[in-house]
């Protein structure tokens, strides 16, 4: 049986860095970061690119999930709210497929600190702080289990997902 784990989070919140180790840690996984199919230049949000973002995303899951050379699939996006995460299930085939979907939680102040290490080295734009703790109470009302990551490291996070999933390496 193939594991399909969705992770998700506010921007900061450590999502693709530990989805990165945990690829690593399980076998036969494959990874997808949800803003690869958002990646562009200008950035530009209208329902025509979210519908297109969601369809790209539902094709690759798809791909991975019907590939046999695939145990695990792992995707991380920010989805916080409910009809992002029914909109990705609703497309994909689960057949043979249990999904483990988990929000990474995070106290404000650690994610401030997180983001302001990340605008320091120009990796983000100073307004993603106010935007990024503006959502952190969204994820308490998902369909996911929650991972409070505020103390953990990246590998720390990667093993709470895992003990979140019920796996250990």
């Amino acid at each position: 049986m193939k594991t399909l784990f969705l992770i998700g989070g506010t921007m900061g919140v450590g999502k693709t860095t530990a989805c990165r180790i945990l690829k690593r840690k399980l076998p036969a996984c494959v990874f997808l970061d949800g803003d690869w199919c958002w990646d562009m230049n200008p950035f530009s949000v209208t329902e025509e690119t979210k519908a297109m973002v969601m369809e790209n995303i539902r094709f690759l899951l798809n791909q991975f999930l019907r590939c046999s050379e695939f145990e695990n699939v792992v995707f991380c996006w920010v989805m916080h709210r409910q009809e992002i995460l029914d909109g990705i299930l609703s497309g994909l085939s689960l057949d043979g497929c249990r999904v483990c979907a988990v929000s990474l939680i995070c106290e404000e102040e650690e994610l401030t600190k997180r983001l302001r290490k990340d605008v320091e080295a120009g990796l983000r734009e100073a307004d993603v702080i106010g935007r990024s703790a503006a959502r952190i109470g969204l994820y308490e009302k998902l369909s996911t289990i929650k991972v409070d990551v505020t103390h953990l490291t990246p590998g720390e996070t990667a093993e709470g997902i895992l003990a979140a999933a019920g796996m250990k390496e």
